[in-house]
């Protein structure tokens, strides 16, 4: 099991076992590179830890514990867990900062305890088998153990198609779960596994706080964010894609360190439209960093989609996954640990589906006759060049209309109705995934929600799922997969909280999104980069599917194929192929989810067609 997270964890391995419990890990070196080997005891060897992540407040953590009388070992982050466990119990994961899946095991009170950071950075899946308990950080490590049977999940197929990826607790695996973020799971030998939440995203917010206070607060927790994950006994660099997240982070950052070098990455296309280099370099020169670009083409993805089923562990209709890794495989070359600008968006509304929020009210008392004008008017504007052209946001937003929250969030986010995956299911398939809806997810998960505006509503839909389903899989898998930590200063907890706390109305301000965020960054970033309308990291795959992938998008779903595996219909996949390539729809998203999906299915569950 271990041998299949090598690329997580390519310095070195342990173990430990006993009657009742075997845990295995394998280590990337970051903190106490030379005493952090795990799993990690107490001082009786009664209570056992294994950490994947980093917890940035261990120093603090650890001088309160040994006043309470603990002895440590070592230098680093994962032996906290054990003295904590030994103190707190189950509560010590509400003192925890940082990114996390993490195992405890207490011999003497035989109990196994997980814990899941707050937001998702780091994955953990579980499932009970008549054996016992298995878990671990990805997919192919459970495959690995003979209780787990390589078995497609067909609920999690349908949700796929619904969402773009795999909500939790779902995975593609039967039987197979994920562990929420902000979740922690207790077992004794024999038992059946609890899981209970132990955090969530809050809304409180204070009208009283004035605007001018807030950006204050907001550029202060911002820098503590960056600082605290800016420690490590390795070499840190940046992602920097130019946009305004990643850009503060990078500010903050030569902020701290003062006159020392920073080292930033990017990755462009030669794409006209899709490429954000030149902002990049604008920042870089602005903080003088020392800039590494890359590029990405049609090339590159053809190659990195034929072994893209080895390289992450649940596939991603995100075309943006490929130059994600391909950006980390980049900057690994220089650099063991990076900061990123992920979860700005999320927790400062800094997407188009904000300002639908925001603004609908008002677009629905407008007068029908104006509307279904706008409508046609919006219908008949020409394609974009590039990515998130005006075009394309307007009918999109324009699709979104037509739905109530919160199932308008996600149409707006992405993904197939349930007509639409009906018919692009084989029959078989569909009849056997129509018992449960996966837009049910949606309702489950806001449940407990009630009482907030429009907007916070939204944002809470977005961390829970894009963010945690998407966006943060996404980096993990693309960056660990080459042995690379992708830190998020923006997922901080304190941060999310301040957040939480921020009223609406600073967060989309007329038709500017992110605005507390970005007024608070004026001065430390260049006037260009937080007035620019937002990009977001778009990749040209609509193109490469017509172009230099036309051939491999062809024989992956040439009818034959398609019929024989028995997931898809092969009729509908045709049609869809025919019209995209032949430019009379643009079905560039759907197509590459099954590209993905299938490789996906080779690596993990080979030739397990499915029949009714």
């Amino acid at each position: 099991m271990t041998e299949q997270l090598r690329h997580r964890g390519p310095d070195g391995e342990g173990f430990y076992g006993d009657d009742h419990l075997a845990l295995g890990l394998r280590r990337l070196s970051i903190i106490d590179r030379r005493t952090g080997q795990q799993p990690v005891a107490n001082e009786t060897g009664t209570v056992w830890a294994a950490l994947n992540g980093e917890i940035y407040n261990h120093l603090e953590l650890r001088a309160g514990l040994e006043e309470r009388g603990h002895r440590f070992r070592t230098h680093g982050d994962t032996e906290v867990l054990v003295h904590a466990w030994e103190e707190y119990g189950e509560q010590c994961v509400q003192r925890l900062d940082g990114m996390f899946a993490f195992a405890v095991w207490d011999t003497d009170q035989r109990v196994l305890f997980l814990a899941r950071d707050r937001m998702g950075e780091k994955p953990l899946y579980y499932t009970a088998t008549p054996f016992g308990l298995v878990f671990g950080s990805e997919l192919r490590a459970l495959l690995e153990h003979p209780a787990v049977r390589p078995q497609l999940n067909l609920d999690a197929l349908a949700a796929y198609l619904a969402f773009e990826y795999v909500p939790d607790p779902l995975s593609l695996v039967a039987n197979v779960a994920k562990l929420p973020p902000g979740h922690m799971l207790t077992m004794r030998p024999g038992g059946e596994p609890r899981v209970a939440r132990y955090w969530d995203v809050r809304f409180a917010p204070d009208r009283t706080v004035s605007e001018t206070e807030w950006r204050e607060r907001v550029l202060h927790q911002l820098e503590t964010s960056v600082r605290r994950r800016l420690a490590a006994d390795v070499p840190v660099g940046f992602f920097l894609s130019g946009g305004v997240d990643s850009s503060a982070v990078v500010a903050l950052a030569a902020r701290v360190w003062g006159g020392r070098a920073l080292e930033t990455f990017s990755i462009g296309f030669s794409e006209p439209g899709y490429d954000e280099r030149a902002y990049a370099r604008l920042v870089a020169r602005h903080v003088g960093a020392e800039h590494h670009e890359t590029t990405f083409d049609a090339a590159d993805a053809g190659v990195l989609l034929e072994k893209s089923g080895d390289l992450f562990d649940e596939p991603l209709v995100d075309g943006s996954f490929l130059p994600t890794y391909a950006l980390s495989r980049f900057a690994r070359q220089d650099v063991t640990v990076t900061l990123s600008g992920d979860g700005g968006d999320e927790l400062f509304c800094g997407y188009p589906t904000f300002l639908v929020e925001r603004w609908l009210p008002e677009l629905h008392q407008a007068p029908r006759p104006l509307m279904a004008a706008l409508g046609r008017a919006i219908d008949r504007l020409p394609r974009s060049a590039g990515y998130a052209g005006y075009e394309t946001l307007l009918k999109q937003l324009w699709r979104g209309l037509q739905y109530a929250a919160p199932l308008r969030t996600q149409v707006l986010l992405g993904g197939l109705t349930s007509g639409e995956r009906a018919q692009l299911l084989s029959r078989d398939v569909a009849a056997a995934c129509a018992p449960r809806e996966p837009y049910a997810l949606i309702a489950e998960t806001l449940g407990g929600a009630g009482g907030r505006d429009g907007l916070e509503q939204a944002i809470y839909q977005h961390c829970k799922f894009y963010l945690a389903g998407q966006n943060l899989p996404n980096v993990d898998h693309a960056s660990m997969a080459c042995g690379l930590e992708v830190r998020a200063p923006f997922l901080d907890h304190a941060m999310v909280e301040l957040a939480g706390r921020i009223p609406s109305r600073l967060k989309v301000h007329g038709l500017t999104t992110k605005y507390i965020l970005k007024e608070a960054l004026r001065g430390l970033l260049p006037a260009e980069i937080l007035e620019r309308r937002k990009q977001g990291f778009g990749v040209p795959v609509g193109r490469w599917l017509r172009g230099p992938l036309r051939g491999l998008l062809e024989e992956w779903l040439r009818p034959e194929r398609v019929s024989e595996i028995g997931l898809f219909d092969a009729a509908t996949t045709t049609r869809l192929v025919d019209e995209h390539v032949a430019g009379h729809a643009n079905h560039a998203k759907v197509l590459w989810g099954l590209l993905v999906f299938d490789a996906w299915r080779e690596r993990y569950l080979p030739g397990a067609c499915w029949r009714a």
